[in-house]
């Protein structure tokens, strides 16, 4: 899951030494935060020789009005992913926005949306009701590499980001840091974990998994340095929005048909 990484033994030593530091420090300010990381292989042993990351760059799109909240993205997503099947340990989920004629709007995400969602019940008028799914935005600029203290948290030469297990201290700067909550603490494995675009299968020339079960193909996929990617067609034929614009990550997850409700 890593590339390698240059210097010698005595770098490794100085690592190791600043691991220990880290974790001793940790242990006193965050209970459990423990390492117990499994092994991991570099970038390489998953995509071969011939693959060259430098010339791609993925992003995803996602179509607002074509979300019929079924869950099946993020069933799939568990599924592909062996993520924990508990509510808050998701790597995607999906979030419906419900509209009254008063002007409140209502969010709810039940499992995440998983085992999609029951009708709404309530006295209040209601104006509309759509779906959000979320995920992580794999920003240009990710606040999560930046604190990251022991490089645990990277980005790849295309533009994807992941959490290396075996660098991961359990820390939790990186949960605080995401904008957008799209990160979670493993239980198991006791590092973070988060989207990388079913990366696995992207360096192969498949879909993520959560794009590849879309009823509804609510959700594109693709490499923005190539001219015939959907994701490309996505971005010219559409309004486009991301979320937390200000905050200036520059995600490469963009959104059509987006209210401003949805933060």
């Amino acid at each position: 899951m890593r590339k390698e990484r240059p210097g010698n033994g005595h770098d490794q030593s100085r690592r190791d030494f600043c691991r220990t530091i880290l974790l001793g420090t940790l242990s006193l300010v965050v209970p459990g935060s423990v390492i117990g990381a499994t092994g991991t292989k570099g970038l390489s042993d998953w995509y071969g020789t011939k693959y060259k990351p430098k010339e791609h760059l993925y992003a995803m799109g996602i179509k607002v009005d074509r979300c019929i909240g079924c869950g099946r993205c993020v069933d799939a997503c568990k599924r592909e992913n062996n993520v924990p099947d508990y509510p808050f340990y998701t790597r995607t989920w999906i979030e419906r926005y419900i509209t009254t004629e008063e002007g409140q709007t209502i969010v709810d995400s039940p499992n995440g949306g998983k085992d999609g969602f029951k009708a709404q019940v309530s006295d209040k008028k209601l104006l509309k009701t759509y779906f959000v799914p979320k995920i992580c935005n794999q920003c240009h600029k990710p606040p999560c590499v930046q604190v990251c203290p022991v490089g645990a948290t990277y980005k790849t030469d295309d533009g994807v980001i992941l959490v290396d297990p075996e660098y991961c201290i359990g820390c939790r700067y990186c949960i605080q840091a995401c904008p957008y909550g799209m990160r979670y603490f493993h239980p198991k494995t006791r590092v973070v974990d988060k989207c990388t675009f079913c990366y696995h299968r992207i360096v192969k020339g498949l879909l993520p998994a959560c794009v590849e079960v879309c009823p509804t193909q609510a959700r594109v996929f693709g490499d923005l340095k190539s001219k015939a990617s959907p994701v490309i067609q996505f971005v010219r034929f559409n309004k486009i929005f991301v979320l937390k614009p200000d905050l200036n990550t520059e995600p490469k997850v963009y959104y059509a048909d987006l209210d401003m409700e949805v933060r």
